[in-house]
């Protein structure tokens, strides 16, 4: 392989390696945000509470 085949190959792995560990990062040390989370019920004509 050349020096562009390995400079490629390298930027490649190293910015792929570098999401991953950011990724890993958010999830174990991020606090949770509870909050922010936006959630609704969904409710269908068989489960109309009356």
């Amino acid at each position: 392989m050349n020096l562009g085949g390995w400079i490629i190959m390298l930027i490649s792995v190293g910015s792929v390696t570098s999401l991953f560990c950011w990724c890993i990062y958010k999830v174990l040390l991020t606090p949770e945000q509870e909050g922010d989370i936006h959630r609704f019920e969904i409710e269908t004509p068989d489960t109309e509470h009356k």
